[in-house]
């Protein structure tokens, strides 16, 4: 059974990092893409980030040089650190497994950027 857990959310200020962690279990995650997505109010879910197998990584124009995704084979973790976060960043964050023919998701964690 695959599972994803996302943690390290919370409140943080504009200007300020976060660093979300994502658990996962169930896979042979070293094999498969895994990617951060972000939901906000009224908003349709959208990808943030995302890392190969490798260390190839693709991410949203919005975060470019401001997030960097990681992955830890070894650990079966993958990590969004969140710099110069924006009030617009504000979203229930999700983590991603893409296996073929078929998305899992986490249960997501709320990132909320206010002053």
């Amino acid at each position: 059974q695959v599972q994803l857990v996302e943690s390290g959310g919370g409140l943080v200020q504009p200007g300020g990092s976060l660093r979300l962690s994502c658990a996962a279990s169930g896979i042979t995650f070293r094999i498969y893409p895994m990617g951060w997505y972000r939901q906000a109010p009224g908003k349709q879910r959208e990808l943030v980030a995302k890392i190969l197998s490798g260390v190839s990584t693709n991410y949203a124009d919005s975060v470019k040089g401001r997030f960097t995704i990681s992955r830890d084979n070894a650990k079966n973790m993958v990590y969004l650190q969140m710099n110069s976060l924006k009030l617009d960043d504000t979203a229930v964050y999700y983590c991603n497994a893409e296996l073929p023919g078929r998305y899992y998701w986490g249960q997501g964690t709320q990132v909320t950027v206010s002053s």
